[in-house]
């Protein structure tokens, strides 16, 4: 059996070792958030979801497919939330491709902490660009993770190709 090992991960898990009673959730945050404001990740919104880059990615252009409802479960989710996800989710793959050009993609949910989810109480997608070649030997010598691209000119390429495949199918 072959194994991913990423300590890089290990530093986001630990940012949610002493939660606090009272904070909100980042994703109902970002539901009103501006996708034109500097400090927001968000790349798209739709009527029941959005898509935002995420903070600490995989890969370059590392993206989530979130609900706009506040739902832990994924049975929760309507059949309208349901699809209208899935079709986000293949707008956000036709955005990255013309943004990035990856090889194949990853695309999942971690549903609960034991499955992996940093954050567990609010469900969301993850689709992560791969390439050919995109794993090196950085993350085993050296401790650390290369994302080629900073967040904030991959957010401003992603809202342009939004808006072009948006445009070009009305």
């Amino acid at each position: 059996m072959e194994r991913l090992w990423s300590p890089w991960r290990s530093q986001y898990i630990e940012s949610f070792k002493d939660k606090k009673q009272d904070e909100t959730c980042i994703f109902c945050d970002a539901v009103n958030e501006k996708i034109e404001d500097e400090k927001s990740l968000k790349v798209y919104n739709a009527d029941v979801c959005f898509v935002m880059l995420n903070l600490y990615p995989y890969n370059s252009g590392h993206l989530m497919v979130i609900p706009n409802r506040h739902l832990s479960s994924f049975e929760d989710l309507t059949e309208e939330e349901m699809n209208r996800i899935m079709q986000v989710t293949k707008l956000s793959m036709k955005a990255l491709d013309l943004v990035m050009k990856p090889h194949g993609f990853n695309f999942g949910a971690n549903l609960g902490k034991a499955a992996g989810a940093g954050i567990d109480e609010h469900i969301h997608f993850h689709i992560v660009p791969r390439w050919n070649g995109d794993t090196n030997f950085f993350p085993v010598l050296g401790d650390v993770k290369v994302i080629s691209q900073d967040l904030l000119q991959t957010k401003s390429n992603l809202i342009e190709a939004y808006s072009k495949l948006t445009t070009n199918s009305k």
